[in-house]
């Protein structure tokens, strides 16, 4: 059985980084389960690999073992997450391993789903496999820092970006964009990335976004729409009303405007009412919560300073990406401006920052 002496070589390390490589690129795309990667090495070469399929099945270790085309005695399995040893939708991942014939099993990070945790050890020390853990455990949190979220707080991993001119402003009249092709293909990449994404009806109103994953090859990944609207002013002209359905578009109001209500609940819009909080917006703990209930796991938020703002201050945003380009935006009577830096630096630490001399713009990273 392992101990907390398990010791891994360069190459253990090595084989371990690929099966991250493999979770981290299925990342946001396995549903309720977390993105697995394996590898099965034997005689020091890699004979088998497998992911977490789409919407989460099949796991990543089931797909290893079936496709491999050698026999599996002798051979250790690199696995980033525990393996699951309960029935549900499929059979025990212990079971497969078990049954393959695997000698060793090494592993990354220890489930914290409740059925698994800590017991696929037991179950697979007891039949002579060697299992180790631990191996490269600080980036398998990383990775799995949406589905540890998840699990322990039953909310949404939130995602925030903001675009900021060099004057400070988010907006200004006549403005289409304020960032460059660099920054927009990560705000794509975002997008493939989440369930969901969210706005104000301010936002929608003035921008008319579509909100889409416009990456080649991956336009089918766009996320839900979801529209912040107290008041239900979304215009009936806008992208997102006239291309809405009950499946990709929810609204959270607060309002009695029923003749608005009538019209996107003939459009089959999900209209969710919402409570106000103190300061008499929408109640953003609130809507997370539904969200989840809903089944969205990951959320992007594209929201302008107000929402920005409330996000931030309530630490509601788990990681929050700042674009600063060096625009200058015209001041005209019509401007909005960002005015949390302030909390923002308060209120969470920056983890990284992206530069480039082909890029313009600048990217700050912030954790909660």
């Amino acid at each position: 059985m392992s101990s907390k002496k398990d010791k891994f070589t360069s190459q253990d390390k090595n084989y371990m980084r690929l099966a991250l490589d493999l979770a981290s690129a299925r990342k946001g795309l396995t549903g309720e389960n977390p993105s697995v990667g394996c590898l099965i090495v034997k005689n020091n070469k890699i004979i088998s690999i497998g992911q977490t399929g789409f919407n989460g099945r099949p796991h990543a270790e089931y797909i290893a073992i079936k496709n491999s085309f050698e026999e599996l005695k002798g051979s250790t399995m690199y696995v980033t997450l525990e393996p699951c040893n309960h029935y549900g939708k499929t059979p025990p991942c212990t079971k497969n391993i078990i049954k393959s014939g695997i000698s060793e099993l090494i592993y990354s990070m220890e489930d914290i789903d409740k059925r698994v945790k800590g017991k696929s050890l037991k179950i697979l020390s007891n039949k002579k496999i060697r299992v180790k853990r631990g191996l490269l455990k600080k980036d398998a949190k990383d990775l799995y820092d949406s589905y540890i979220k998840n699990r322990t707080s039953k909310l949404p991993y939130v995602t925030a970006k903001i675009a900021v001119s060099k004057n400070k402003l988010i907006y200004s009249k006549g403005t289409k964009r304020i960032t460059d092709n660099n920054s927009d293909k990560i705000t794509h990449y975002l997008r493939y990335k989440n369930d969901s994404i969210m706005i104000s009806s301010k936002t929608l109103n003035i921008d008319n976004p579509k909100l889409t994953c416009r990456l080649k090859g991956y336009e089918n990944f766009s996320p839900k729409r979801i529209i912040l609207d107290k008041n239900l002013d979304i215009k009936l002209n806008s992208y997102i009303f006239k291309s809405a359905n009950k499946d990709n578009t929810i609204i959270f109001y607060n309002s009695s405007n029923i003749a608005k209500n009538k019209i996107l609940k003939k459009k089959r819009i999900a209209l969710i009412k919402t409570k106000l909080n103190n300061e008499g917006l929408l109640d953003l703990k609130i809507v997370l919560k539904k969200l989840y209930a809903l089944g969205t796991r990951t959320l992007l938020v594209e929201g302008g300073d107000k929402i920005s703002k409330n996000l931030i201050k309530n630490r509601l945003i788990d990681t929050f990406y700042l674009f600063e380009s060096p625009k200058i935006l015209r001041i005209t009577k019509i401007n909005q401006g960002f005015t949390s830096f302030g909390i923002l630096n308060e209120k969470y630490k920056k983890v990284s920052k992206i530069t480039s001399k082909l890029a313009k713009d600048n990217i700050t990273i912030y954790k909660r």
